[in-house]
């Protein structure tokens, strides 16, 4: 938040008069004064221009806090009626041979339009971009690889991709065929003040370009030092960007599973939402978005 910083005027002019004579003011004075007033409001002028000039480089330098915190739950999302704890969301498994394929890069070696084909297709049953249906995708073929007992689907990470940036595409963005949205996604300044935390910095702007406190980062809304901790690499190419889909997307799936938690499980699954985010009705539209997913895929599985 930006606040502004107001300037005292002060008039130096002395606009005394001598009485010693009984003779009317003369019109120099009177001249020199508009002058000196003139130049005042140019200068006044000058200065409102480069002020201006300042705030436009530094709005220009700095990364657009978006609105996005205040939409944590999104607002348009409907929380579903379900009592914590009672259920989880229906299951939503990646369909078809993609289903065999257990690992980002194996699933790329041998056959990456299966994949394609499947988020294609629910894509077009869910209202879920291709593009980020494949990166939640791959999230869970990896971790069905490396820890199968979490047993996390992609729809909830599609639930909490939704509410978190809109798949990728919050505030304008697009996302590109490699994954990164069309513009860095970055929150607000998480200084305190009203509906957001205090976070001090704790990657000196490295992430979200903010070096005097933390802004949440990524399609799923990472805090750099969670990030540091759970940063990893979904699109194989050795690098772990939290602005990119498959790498957040892998990193969302890992924090779930921390601990041996079974995302399957009633319990599991909103012990795992809650951690994200310690808000009842944030789980509860997470929740409404996972089920509505997974069940849009299971009916383009029936129709296949």
């Amino acid at each position: 938040m930006r606040t502004r910083t107001g300037k005292n005027e002060d008039d130096p002019i002395d606009a005394s008069v001598e009485e010693a004579a009984p003779a009317p003011p003369a019109p120099a004075p009177r001249s020199s004064g508009v002058a000196v007033l003139t130049r005042l409001i140019v200068v006044l002028a000058v200065l409102a221009v480069a002020g201006g000039g300042i705030w436009l480089v530094t709005r220009a330098s700095t990364p657009e806090a978006s609105p996005l915190t205040t939409e944590i739950p999104a607002l348009q999302v409907k929380a579903a009626d379900v009592r914590p704890g009672s259920v989880a969301p229906a299951g939503g498994a990646v369909a078809g041979g993609a289903e065999q394929q257990t690992s980002p890069q194996r699933a790329r070696s041998t056959g990456p339009a299966t994949l394609s084909q499947w988020a294609s297709q629910v894509a077009a049953a869910t209202g879920v971009p291709a593009r980020a249906l494949q990166a939640y995708g791959n999230a869970e073929l990896a971790m069905r690889a490396d820890q199968p007992k979490c047993r996390i689907s992609w729809a909830t990470l599609a639930g909490i991709g939704r509410i978190e940036s809109n798949h990728g595409q919050y505030a304008g963005a697009v996302l590109g065929a490699d994954g990164r949205p069309s513009k860095p996604i970055v929150g607000v300044p998480l200084d305190g003040s009203a509906g957001v935390q205090a976070i001090g910095d704790t990657d000196g702007g490295r992430y979200d370009g903010d070096a005097g406190v933390d802004r949440a980062v990524g399609p799923m809304q990472f805090i750099p030092s969670t990030w540091r901790k759970w940063a990893s690499d979904g699109n194989g190419d050795g690098l772990g960007d939290p602005q990119q889909i498959d790498d957040a997307a892998l990193g969302a799936a890992r924090y779930l599973c921390a601990g041996g938690r079974d995302m399957a499980s009633p319990s599991g699954w909103w012990a795992g939402i809650l951690s994200y985010n310690n808000s009842t009705e944030y789980a509860q539209k997470v929740f409404g978005l996972a089920d509505g997913y997974a069940k849009g895929a299971q009916s383009v599985r029936k129709q296949g």
